[in-house]
């Protein structure tokens, strides 16, 4: 039996290992070097207590990528719920050749996220970019707009590609819990005489909640951490106006390399996610026992 034990720790040893290298020792030293004056380019640091969190509290940059995240996470992840749930749906009554929809839909996800970057500020370039040459071609607009150096397009501009980029995995999640509806249940609705929105409410929806509640956690962390696909874009510009906190943290730590405010940063970030997911899984925990 000890034996057993054992051996159950020697398989798993090795993953406890790769997931301390790579999360917890970088979680437990942001959280050390955000009480501490740590700077890239001086070796010598010191402990300053709560100094770095009362710095960024009062920074007003902190508050506007802070807001910005809330508009681009809020955007985009009602965006990507209401086209996947969408697509999903319209897949769902598709009999004939769904698989070729699903991978025609499910194509923007399958590209990495560079490629992704390029091609939309190639598409979106207003100098020699597809899009805003069509639209002056086409007499829509007299100018080219500039959808990536205008600051009253470039936020939209970037929550429209994060649309179009996370909507096809919504789509795939919702689709499966779609297909493990009894069809019993439509069918005795049918014979009720219940319309498209009763089924919906009555029958769809209860089976597939906890699915979209789930993905809304997921994707509400997943977005609000972005970083990638505004940094490869935008860089967070122009004039600030596509900042998050991301980018925030970012520009703190390699640009000013204040390594112990951006620690601080990233540590609000995380306290902020916590209690947003413990709002979440309270909600869904709710759903799953009204199921029951």
């Amino acid at each position: 039996m000890l034996q057993k034990s054992y051996t159950r720790w020697i398989f798993v040893l090795p993953a406890m290992l790769v997931v301390s290298a790579l999360f917890v020792y970088p979680f437990l030293s942001s959280i050390f070097y955000s009480f501490t004056n740590k700077n890239l380019i001086m070796p010598n640091y010191s402990f300053v207590g709560f100094d770095n969190y009362r710095a960024v509290l009062i920074d007003p940059q902190f508050w506007w990528a802070f807001f910005n995240s809330i508009k681009w996470t809020v955007l985009s992840l009602v965006g990507q719920v209401l086209v996947g749930f969408a697509l999903a749906i319209a897949l769902n009554r598709i009999r004939h050749l769904q698989w070729l929809y699903k991978i025609l839909l499910i194509i923007p996800w399958a590209f990495p996220t560079i490629v992704i970057a390029f091609s939309w500020q190639w598409i979106l370039n207003g100098v020699y970019g597809y899009l805003p040459n069509m639209i002056t071609k086409l007499g829509l607009m007299d100018i080219a707009p500039s959808f990536l150096s205008d600051s009253s397009w470039a936020f939209v501009s970037l929550v429209f590609i994060n649309i179009w980029f996370g909507a096809p995995l919504i789509m795939v999640n919702v689709l499966s819990a779609l297909q493990t509806v009894p069809a019993e249940q439509y069918e005795a609705a049918k014979i009720d005489g219940a319309n498209a929105w009763q089924v919906f409410r009555h029958i769809t929806l209860p089976h597939i909640k906890v699915v979209i509640g789930l993905l809304v956690v997921l994707r509400t962390v997943w977005v609000f951490n972005n970083f990638d696909i505004i940094y490869l874009i935008t860089g967070g510009g122009p004039a600030n106006s596509t900042m998050t906190i991301p980018i925030y943290a970012y520009n703190m730590g390699w640009g000013t390399k204040m390594l112990g405010r951006s620690s601080a940063v990233t540590v609000l970030l995380f306290i902020f996610l916590l209690l947003i997911c413990f709002i979440y899984f309270k909600v869904i925990n709710r759903w799953e026992k009204e199921g029951e």
